[in-house]
């Protein structure tokens, strides 16, 4: 959003007349965004930053501003446009202005692309659920007046919030917000009850927007903390459990057997590790089944309380359940006899549910992390083989989209002197390419153990891929990651393969390979010459009767031969790719003279330097080089 005090607000301008240059500058901005769970927050810190802009230029109307007005102004955008998200999806445009003579601010939220037609006029109703927005409810709550207006592909709700008539009264809402409480040993100020109908929703919004981009538990844990103390609480901590081992139910006093104190916070920084140890004597041992909507429940005061001479204060523990699961607990603490209001403890209570759905996100997170590692792992060989008079070098960096990578490597002895060496690139990636290499690597071992040559092998692999039971395969492993859509039925997986044999001699190395689909390798002599050493042919896994071809050469002391996945060829920068004009060949030129592993890393940082982003595709390059 762009806050613009040269801007003429006037009603020429809404009937497409140029506004006139001797007009006074307005408070005038506008933006366009894109119909995403983020739109919500950055329209939120755009309107707000420009409210604070206009305020700070003095523009005409803005002396009237107060914090609530603002809070107000955040409030109504945000759920505006967490509809507008729902209803449109796309682009979605925001305008925000205030009024000269009265400071009134009025917002706009257009959906740029409705998906859905407009029922006579009618306001959209509110939904339930809380990733829907709470619909134009709370829009006609806080606004004087709002409507709806039509045009051709185009839905706007607008909404005027009225200023402050006496803004500098004592008792105006001009200070931090009353949520905001001080730490302990000053005045608390007196809450207010209309605000927690107001403030606390955007509160709320705004913690859930930081909550939700979090993929580490002890990270949300630590923002919980820092969300509610000092401004709902004096202390907080943070417990976490696993929900699959049964979360250290263990009896009392046994150490290690608890749950883990994830995070510790205090209003004064230096009692948070007294407070700590006080807590962690008495860990929360909440019954198996909390139940839905059970409440916040009394925990014991720690005793020893840092500061405290007696043990007097409130704590109150929520429990953190997400998908029925629970997932920790969550203790607030309040010192002196006040205790908690019920529209704080209620407040937290909402946050502690956000915080739930966030810890179990980021445990999903580590979940599929865990598991794609745990593939990729197996999926790739222990070690590179050694082949008496070659020196070779392996840079290998996945990208790591979505699961397993689809490129896949190999080097292994095949027997009677002969040495083998793969490099693929699945199409796709995560557990459908994860059944294609899981296939592949074991039987491009087994049938060269078994005597088959390089066409050979390239003919029953394809066939292989093209089998039923392939399948059915990738079938049993999309499954695995949720129902299938309408006519998502099983899909033969493709493969582009450098597959090649190798067989040392005196002076050199015999090198047989194919390519099927796959990046031609290069051969590097001593004196920099550069020539491709194989021909193209037709990917595995799509011609059924395709017959695969092979070329032999010989390395001689000095030759390399270069390897490599389209990560290397493909690599952008803008509207170019990194092979265009040779350019492979031309960088390979260059390292005349350089051992395999310089060769190997020389290229993956040519690659990397070629665009100015980090690569969005994985990377593969293998050099051999004769002795």
């Amino acid at each position: 959003m762009r806050a613009i005090p040269a801007q003429r607000e006037t009603a020429s301008r809404a009937s497409g007349a140029p506004a006139r240059e001797e007009e006074p500058p307005r408070a005038w901005a506008d933006a366009t965004l894109l119909g995403s769970s983020l739109a919500p927050a950055s329209a939120r810190a755009l309107v707000r930053a420009a409210l604070a802009e206009w305020t700070e230029l003095g523009l005409p109307g803005t002396q009237a501003h107060t914090r609530r007005l603002a809070d107000d102004t955040v409030l109504v955008v945000s759920e505006l446009v967490t509809n507008a998200v729902v209803h449109a999806g796309t682009e979605i445009g925001l305008v925000c202005r205030a009024e000269e003579e009265t400071g009134a601010v009025v917002v706009e939220v257009s959906d740029r692309h409705p998906a859905r037609a407009p029922r006579d006029g009618a306001s959209e109703p509110a939904h339930g659920s809380a990733e829907y927005g709470r619909g134009l409810t709370l829009v006609a709550r806080l606004a004087e007046c709002w409507g709806v207006t039509y045009r051709t592909g185009v839905k706007t709700v607008w909404a005027r919030l009225p200023a402050e008539e006496h803004p500098d009264e004592p008792g105006a809402p001009t200070g931090p917000p009353p949520y905001a409480m001080p730490g302990p040993g000053r005045g608390r100020p007196e809450r207010d009850g209309d605000w927690l109908d107001r403030g606390a929703l955007s509160f709320l919004a705004e913690a859930s927007d930081l909550l939700a981009g979090q993929l580490d538990e002890d990270l949300v844990a630590a923002l919980t903390a820092q969300l509610l103390v000092p401004r709902l609480a004096d202390w907080c901590a943070v417990w976490l459990e696993d929900e699959f081992t049964g979360r250290g139910r263990s009896p009392h006093g046994i150490p290690g057997t608890g749950p883990r104190l994830a995070r510790v916070w205090h209003a004064s920084e230096n009692r948070i590790e007294e407070l700590r140890r006080a807590l962690e004597k008495e860990p929360p041992y909440p019954p198996d089944d909390p139940g839905p909507g059970s409440g916040p429940v009394p925990h014991p005061w720690p005793r020893a309380a840092p500061g405290e001479r007696e043990p007097v204060g409130t704590a109150l523990a929520y429990r953190l359940v997400a998908g029925g699961r629970p997932l920790g607990t969550l203790v607030i603490g309040q010192s002196g006899p006040e205790g908690f209001p019920d529209e704080v403890t209620g407040l937290v209570e909402d946050l502690g549910r956000r915080v739930a759905l966030a810890i179990g996100a980021a445990r999903q997170y580590a979940r599929q992390a865990t598991i794609s590692a745990v593939l990729q792992r197996g999926l790739l060989p222990g070690a590179v083989a050694e082949i008496p008079g070659v020196r070779s070098a392996l840079v290998y960096e996945p990208c790591d989209k979505g699961g397993p990578s689809g490129d896949f490597y190999d080097v292994f002895p095949a027997g009677e002197g002969r040495w083998c060496f793969a490099v693929g690139d699945v199409q796709g990636k995560g557990p459908e390419a994860a059944v294609v290499i899981g296939l592949a690597r074991p039987w491009l071992r087994l049938l060269a153990r078994e005597g088959y040559r390089v066409p050979d092998v390239l003919d029953r692999l394809n066939q292989l891929l093209l089998d039923d039971a392939t399948e059915a395969a990738d079938a049993r492993a999309r499954a695995l990651v949720g129902p299938a859509a309408p006519g998502d039925g099983p899909q033969t997986r493709f493969l582009s393969l450098l597959y090649g044999e190798l067989v040392p001699f005196d002076g050199g190395v015999r090198c047989t390979l194919g390519s099927a689909g796959h990046p031609l390798p290069l051969l590097l002599g001593p004196d920099g010459r550069v020539r491709t050493v194989a021909q193209p042919q037709t990917l595995l896994g799509v011609v059924e009767d395709a017959t695969y071809t092979s070329e032999t050469f010989r390395l001689r002391s000095g030759d390399s031969l270069l390897c490599v996945t389209d990560g290397v060829t493909e690599r952008r920068s803008g509207s170019r790719q990194f092979d265009d004009g040779d350019g492979l060949a031309a960088a390979l030129a260059g390292c005349a003279g350089l051992s395999a592993q310089s060769i190997a890393e020389r290229i993956r940082r040519l690659v990397h330097d070629f665009g100015g982003r980090p690569p969005e595709d994985d990377l593969a390059l293998l050099v051999l080089q004769a002795e």
